[in-house]
This record gives C-alpha cells, structure tokens and sequence, in this order.
C-alpha cells in the first residue's frame, strides 16, 4: 500500500468535515469574485449611462453598495470563522490520530531495532515530519480543490462575459502546466533527502546532549563541535540545493503569471479602442486577471507545500511500516497465573543472521521459588539469556518454557505482566518519585506506593528530600544517587509484586554501603519468588540455590556456592581471580 492511501486510511473519517469544509470555502473565495462584476456594473451600468441623472447615478450606487457591504460585512467574517476552524480542526485531528498510532508502534518495535536507531531520528519523524504533512491535509485535500473551484467559477464568468478576451486571458496555461511538471518531478526527492539529513542532525544532537557529561570530562568540546558542524554543514547544502530548485520553479511560474494580465490589458485597451468591448469589461476582466492567476500563484505555492508533506509522508509511513521482530502468534493465549517454574530447552540465539551465535545450546530448569545466579565474564551470554524471558528477543534455536508452556504460545504483554526487572541502569522519567514508583501498577493508591518504597528501603530517604514523594527526579533520574535509584526500581517491582524476578548486575554500579542495602532489599523480594541474579560481584550472589557459570554462550558449571568452590573449576578460578578482599571487579 503506498504512502499516500495509508495517510487517506486517517482521513476517511473526517471526509464529511472536510467537504463541509470545502462548501463553505467555495463560499469564501467566491464573494470576493462578486467585486469585479460590481466593478463592471458601477461603470457600465451607473456612471457610464448618460440616460441616468445624477442623483439616479448616486441613488443606485447606493442600493449596490449596500448590498455589498451587507454581504462582505455581515455574511463573509462567519463563513471566513467556520472555514478557517473546521480546516484547522481536521489538520490537527489527522495528526493527533497518527501520532497516536506512532506511539503504540513505538512501543511494539522491537529492542533490536532501537539498538540500531537514533531515537533523535525517531523523534523527528514523530514531531516534524507528522507536523508537516497537515498541509497534505489543508492544502491538497482543501485550498487545492478551493483554488481550482475558484479559477472555474472565475473563468465560466469570463467566457460568459467575453470569449475571445477570455482566451487571451488562458493562452499562458500550457506554458504554466509545462513549467509545473518540469520543475516538481524533482522536488520531491531533494525535499526527502533535506528531511533526512534534519533528522540526522536532530539524532545526532538529542545524543549528544545526553552524553554532555562525557564531552565535558574528556574536553572534547572543540571536537564535537566540529562533528556537529559536518551534519549542519550536510542539511545545509541540502537545504541550499533544495532552495535552489524552488527559486528557479517561482521564478518561471511567477513570470508566466505576470505576463498573462499584460496580455489581457494590450488585447483589451485594443477592443476598447475599437469600440467593441466596453471599459467595463476591460476593468473587470483585469480583476478577474487576479481572482484567476492569484489562485494559480497559490497552486503553485501549494504543489511546493504539497511535495514536502508527500516526502514527510513517506517518511512517516516507512517508519509505521517498520516490521516486529516479536509478535503475537494467531491463538496466543493470556498467561494469566504463572507458579513460576522456567525451563531452557536447547536454547541458542545470534542477534542477526551473518553473526556468531551469543547462545549455544543452553538447558536449563529453574524451579518455583528458587534463585539462579548467573556469572562469567563479561560478554559471556549471561544478559542476553535473560533478555529472553521476557521476550525482548525471542530464541533462534529451542525453546523457553513458562510452567510448562512455551512462551511463543502466549501473549508477550501478559508474560511481561507476571516478570519483575531491575537492572544496573534503570530508566526513571522526569517525575515525580511517586510516578516512577506506580511504573509497577499505574493504579495502586497512595498507601501501596508508600508500602512498597519501606519494603525497598527507599521511604526514609523519600521523606528527608523537599517534596517526598512528589518530588521531580530529572531527566533518567539524575537527581538521585545510584543507590536512590535503585532502591526507587526495586519498589516498583514490589508494587508489581510478579511470580519472576530479574536482577541484572542491579547493584555492579554502586558503593559497598548502598550495594549491602540493595542486596538486603532484593533478598527480601526474592522470597519466595523465581528470581534471576545476573552479577559480577560473586560475593552477593553466594546465597543463590544455583550457580550457573556461563562461558562464550554455553553452561559449564552449575551448582551450589560449596559445591563449585569444591569443584575448583571455573567458579572458583573466578572466585580466585576477583580477589574478594579488595573488592576489586572482573
């Protein structure tokens, strides 16, 4: 389907506004049409007619003046209103529904593709590319329809009035038809590759900005500065290229349309002259000159208008047509209660097709109410084995049973519903400490959040800050220590309160004395829950009922803390290695 009948599926709804709209436009640019053929009337028909008196000249011109201001006075500011409102209306309805879908889709795409995307560039399809193709809207479902009604309605006058001159007045249109298809065939490609490079700018700045701290502490300012000005320097060129072609294409439409009205005055004063038009008719022809070409000069303004929002349309739609990596299969099932028994059969996973397997033929039986612990080193395959739980990813070889149930076979949003995460950076929003902490039931009173910040150790801190727990954390929390932070992640898994649990390197980031308080809270919310600890210091992850030692994708040992440590194998060379005393990392 393409581009532009996917944008029409948002605009089917309102096509009953949008001709009302259209109605009432016709309405709007057609009284202005009424000013030359007063023009005309004023001239022939009162000033010109030597049977009138003067007051008869003066009495008529009253009535017809009258009439007018009545019509441009008290019926045209309405019409105007009604036109300008429901136009607008429509526009911004058609955004707030694509937007809308962008946002679910969004949330469906997978974490592949964001692993792969700017969010900057995403951002500017969002933002700027759905703004602009509103106009789409306004201008080729409306002004364009208004415009071509417009120039009908003027020249059906004009051939009424006069013929000859009314083909005089035309003779330029082919001229003007040529001009438009040569100049557009490539705008439309400049316009999308200037839309490209914006967002290439708008991706590169959004990740910039979060990374100020680095820029700061290496003084790299002059050298990104410099890589800034190479993509500003790229949308510029073609920014200047797409300008370029759009002053050629006026400045030959704009030409084309001076001329026809010098046209229609030579081959009219001539007429007069000779007696066989009327000055009338001259002077109104003239300003149907303007109602004709003034539309046209629109046209033309509007085609430039138009294949801007057609290429921010493509763009809109590539990006909404972007393929799920995973997705409901026909017949899936809700997972609604979970005991909490996990199995890996056979598993294996590469994250592309032309990439080394991550995962090799990993099995693995996690009971109910039990905790694995998962160590290696670093780039083993520990995180992406637990990103398949909840189906961030889904296996290349094998399968991941839930209770039994292969969890291919059931509905990705109520496994997720039932799996607990907290990891080494958790993401808070810029709200307030009570927001982020109902991320784990958007619904729990003020008394649950409150409960779940003392199961997480986090009330006592929450209370000494200004506002509580109305106080506004920053952008990804920044506002807080690592430790507050955590301890915020940890009682939105307690306010969830799910069968699963998943911990990954939750407490690698911080000091010895915020690690102990974490370690005691997520202990706490272990109990009796299936829980996975993904973790570098081995210390905090002896209490664990099995260890499992992962190695360049597979399993090489598992068992208890005792009994590893007595196998003296590679638990142990880890154990050794990691010097415990110092506290010093692998």
């Amino acid at each position: 389907m393409s581009s532009i009948r996917q944008y029409m599926e948002f605009v089917k709804p309102y096509k009953w506004k949008i001709f009302l709209t259209i109605l009432i436009g016709i309405l709007k640019f057609g009284i202005p049409l009424l000013m030359p053929l007063i023009l005309k009337y004023v001239l022939d028909d009162i000033i010109y007619v030597e049977t009138l008196t003067t007051d008869e000249k003066v009495t008529q011109l009253l009535w017809v003046m009258g009439i007018a201001f009545l019509i441009f006075l008290i019926i045209r500011p309405p019409i105007e209103y009604a036109r300008q409102y429901y136009a607008q209306w429509v526009g911004n309805t058609v955004l707030f529904d694509i937007r809308d879908k962008l946002f679910d889709h969004i949330q469906k795409l997978s974490l592949k593709y964001y692993s792969k995307t700017k969010s900057g560039e995403i951002i500017s399809r969002v933002i700027n590319d759905v703004e602009q193709t509103k106009n789409f809207v306004m201008t080729g479902l409306m002004n364009v329809w208004l415009d071509l009604i417009t120039i009908f309605i003027a020249l059906g006058i004009m051939f009424a009035m006069d013929i000859p001159l009314t083909l005089v007045a035309i003779a330029l249109f082919p001229f003007f038809g040529f001009a438009i298809k040569y100049f557009y065939s490539r705008l439309r490609q400049l316009t999308r590759e200037r839309s490209q490079k914006l967002a290439e700018v708008q991706g590169h700045l959004h990740e910039r900005i979060q990374g100020v701290p680095v820029t700061r502490s290496f003084a790299l300012e002059d050298y990104e500065q410099e890589q800034f000005g190479k993509r500003n320097s790229g949308f510029l060129n073609k920014a200047l290229e797409h300008t370029d072609w759009n002053a050629k294409t006026f400045a030959v439409t704009n030409t084309i349309t001076d001329l026809a009205p010098l046209l229609v005055i030579a081959y009219a004063g001539y007429q007069v002259i000779n007696g066989n038009v009327t000055v009338g008719t001259m002077v109104a022809f003239v300003g149907f000159m303007d109602r004709v070409y003034s539309p046209l000069r629109r046209l033309v303004n509007s085609s430039t208008v138009l294949v801007q929002s057609i290429a921010s349309i493509d763009r809109v739609f590539e990006f909404m047509n972007e393929k799920y990596d995973i997705t409901d299969k026909e017949g899936a099932e809700q997972l609604d209660r979970v005991e909490g028994t996990v199995e890996f059969e056979h598993v294996s996973f590469h994250y592309d097709e032309d990439e080394l397997q991550v995962l090799k033929d990993v099995n693995l039986k996690v009971e109910k109410g039990e905790t694995v612990a998962l160590v290696g080193m670093s780039g083993g395959g520990k995180s992406t084995l637990i990103s398949l739980i909840p189906r961030f990813y889904d296996v290349t070889g094998g399968a991941i049973r839930v209770d039994g149930t292969d969890i291919r076979d059931v509905k990705a949003r109520s496994l997720r519903n039932n799996i607990g995460m907290v990891l080494q950076d958790n993401i808070l929003f810029s709200e307030s400490i009570a927001m982020n902490i109902r991320m784990g039931n958007p619904y729990a009173s003020d008394e649950e959040v409150i409960e779940a910040a003392k199961a997480a150790n986090a009330h006592d801190f929450i209370m000494s800050l200004p506002k509580g727990y109305d106080t506004l954390v920053g952008e990804r929390g920044v506002k807080l220590s690592g430790g507050q932070k955590q301890r915020i992640a940890i009682a939105r898994v307690f306010l969830k309160n799910p069968p699963i649990l998943i911990f990954d390197e939750a407490t690698s980031a911080l000091d010895l004395e915020s690690e102990s308080l974490i370690q005691e809270t997520m202990e706490k919310l272990a109990a009796e829950r299936t829980t996975f600890i993904v973790a570098h210091r081995l210390a905090t992850i002896t209490h664990a009922d099995t260890i499992v030692v992962i190695e360049n994708g597979k399993i090489v040992e598992k068992g208890s803390h005792e009994e590893l440590m007595k196998k003296q194998g590679s638990y142990f060379d880890l154990y050794e290695i990691q010097n415990l005393d110092n506290g010093i990392k692998i």
